[in-house]
């Protein structure tokens, strides 16, 4: 690593000649696959941006200029070119974050990894330098993946209105999101990428019709005046063009010198401009371009020789969720799959290959998989759509007013929900069961092992006439934790330890938390408070014989992996009251605020969402209500996710 450590910051590089370029792209490759095996993260997409970031560096003059990054997770060359090379703790609590952080470094500009944003980060960074009167540059790399969010056309729609604002758009066109790109614009890049440059062309023709006596010149012209229609023969560009904007390329994106010629040329055009460069996801890594799945996009701690994991993973909950629905569609005909470029990371690839007319890929692009559902429930089918809790928020008005409002039967399947740690704030799925609690009609499932998970499913895909919403943790799923009753819809899944006419404390235990609560009521047990342990099941709406069983207890407590504000906790909060049960009530959830990167054991126990910490505050609830007056927690302790 003679180059890479000598790199303090991008001025570093406008010393170094071509083939020490070249040397330092196969140093930064050798150090990410080295790096990345031993903590995990995202390999396959900073491979491929090795060359194209360091010329971006060499071009532009950060953090003056602006370089953007979408989707975040491309940017480990971004973070080594500009100071930051201690990877030992990346995605860690203490360690490098896995996407671009303030916090970090003055060359991060946009935190939030929602892919699709970029261009609209850019279009105002452009419009504050123009009021402004700087001379900055903007630059914004987006994926092909990405440019199939609507909200990066609305973007590109404002920023070709502005023929004079400068503004570099540089597409990192690696045929792939998670895995291949699919749609319109992904087939429209394609041919791009197989076709010849028109104004090569133009310039060959140009060449021998000068050289034509009397007719060749006005010939010429006549042809160069039917550029846009020769434009769309040799080269399909041109549908950028239309909209007002300079396009480059496709240039080779492992060329450094073309890199920076195309750059530069863009730099100095004074407008909107595109440069499209031509990579390859997983470059140099032989594993990471053999993997036909998705290049290695997002890695678990691997075997840097051979790519393979160092330990096996157990069963997870988006494997067990992709079984059932390759089950679930043998036996039925209308059920079809929808995901947002992520057939794969949601467990959706054995029914693709089981039914592969039945799965929809729209691409990044959760508004439109939401209409579309509805368009295809309101068309006989049922749809199912999987994408990550996080992602839901950016489809909310659909699910509202489209879905909902129309009584659609579709079910939404949301991977990751709560505190999934390492990927950081934008990534934690907290906020899902609060914007839904507001969606009439909605019904919401919380499975609590992967027994629960498949009737849930099966229970969700029966909902014929309003969505139906199943959501559940990252990672492993834990061994089944049995039922020992039923009330109403409820599963009791502990009752007090004594007879006891009026049992001290309710536990409402929503999803994956229900071994969490289990340890609770045992810790409160051993302190002389007995207490009833039951999971809704479906926590939207509130069981009808909660109310009831509440009036029996003490104090109820709710558990949830989800904000506070308007969570679960809120809902069952709400029935008391419009019941008439006057008893105290703590939740104990996720809390309002951005949660650092770290591991979900490490973000729960600093938000004081484990089993002691709720032990511990119960017991002083309990303790007041005997006139036993004990300290709570107080102030920014871990008792904060229970504080109100």
């Amino acid at each position: 690593m003679a180059l890479l450590t000598r790199i303090r910051g991008p001025r570093d590089l406008d010393r170094l000649g071509p083939e020490q370029l070249n040397q330092l792209a196969a140093e930064i490759r050798d150090f990410l696959v080295g790096a990345v095996s031993r903590t995990g993260g995202h390999l396959g997409p900073n491979l491929g941006v090795v060359e194209l970031t360091i010329a971006l560096h060499r071009v532009f003059h950060s953090p003056k200029d602006r370089v953007l990054f979408d989707t975040g997770h491309q940017s480990y060359v971004h973070k080594l070119l500009t100071g930051r090379q201690d990877f030992s703790q990346l995605r860690a609590k203490g360690g490098l974050s896995g996407y671009p952080s303030r916090a970090e470094s003055e060359h991060d500009v946009i935190e939030n990894s929602h892919a699709s944003t970029v261009l609209g980060w850019a279009d105002g960074l452009a419009k504050a330098n123009q009021v402004q009167k700087k001379d900055d540059h903007v630059v914004a790399v987006i994926g092909d993946g990405a440019l199939t969010g609507g909200m990066a056309w609305e973007a590109l729609n404002n920023i070709a209105d502005a023929k004079d604002r400068p503004l570099v758009i540089v597409v990192n066109d690696n045929e792939r999101s998670y895995a291949p790109t699919i749609g319109g614009l992904a087939n429209h890049l394609a041919t791009l990428r197989t076709t010849d440059g028109y104004e090569r062309f133009l310039a060959r023709g140009k060449d021998i019709l000068e050289r034509t006596p009397v007719v060749g010149r006005p010939l010429y012209e006549t042809l160069h005046g039917a550029k846009k229609g020769l434009k769309d023969f040799i080269a399909p560009q041109g549908m950028f063009e239309d909209l007002g904007l300079k396009y480059v390329g496709p240039i080779d994106g492992h060329d450094i010198d073309a890199l920076e010629s195309a750059l530069q040329r863009a730099k100095r055009f004074g407008g909107p401009v595109i440069v499209h460069c031509l990579t390859e996801k997983g470059r140099g890594y032989t594993p990471a371009v053999e993997d036909e799945a998705d290049r290695f996009h997002a890695v678990p701690v691997i075997h840097p020789d051979t790519g393979l994991p160092v330990s096996a993973a157990g069963a997870d909950w988006t494997s067990v969720f992709g079984e059932e629905m390759a089950e679930l569609g043998a036996e039925r005909e209308d059920i079809v799959a929808i995901t947002a470029a992520m057939l794969q990371p949601v467990g959706l690839h054995k029914f693709a290959k089981a039914f592969p007319d039945r799965v929809y890929d729209v691409g990044i692009a959760e508004q439109h998989a939401a209409v579309s559902a509805a368009g295809l429930a309101t068309g006989g089918l049922h749809p199912v759509v999987a994408i990550y809790a996080t992602f839901l928020n950016r489809a909310f008005d659909q699910v509202l007013m489209d879905v909902a409002l129309h009584k659609c039967g579709v079910t939404f399947v949301l991977d990751r929900a709560g505190v999934t740690g390492s990927d950081g704030a934008s990534h934690n799925g907290m906020w899902d069961m609060s914007i839904l609690q507001v969606v009439p009609g909605l019904r919401i499932a919380a499975p609590r092992d992967a027994d629960q998970l498949r009737a849930q499913l099966r229970e969700a895909v029966e909902v014929d006439d309003a969505p139906t919403v199943v959501r559940y943790s990252k990672g492993a799923v834990g061994p089944a934790v049995p039922a020992v009753g039923r009330i109403g819809g409820m599963d009791l899944l502990r009752g007090p330890a004594d007879d006891t006419d009026r049992p001290d404390v309710l536990l409402v235990s929503v999803g994956a938390l229900a071994p969490m609560c289990l340890e609770i009521a045992d810790l409160l047990d051993k302190q002389g408070i007995s207490a009833t342990v039951v999971d809704p099941r479906w926590v939207k709406p509130v069981d009808e014989q909660l109310p009831a069983l509440a009036e029996r207890h003490r104090v109820v407590v709710t558990v949830e992996d989800n904000g506070r504000a308007g969570g679960v906790g809120s809902a069952v909060a709400q029935a008391l009251r419009d019941a008439g049960v006057d008893v105290p009530l703590r939740d104990f959830g996720i809390p309002q605020r951005f949660l650092d990167h770290a591991s979900r054991k490490e973000v729960m126990a600093e938000i004081g969402l484990t089993a002691p910490d709720i032990a511990r505050q119960v017991t002083g609830l309990v303790a007041k209500l005997d006139g036993r007056y004990e300290d709570e927690p107080s102030g920014d302790e871990p008792a904060e996710a229970a504080r109100d």
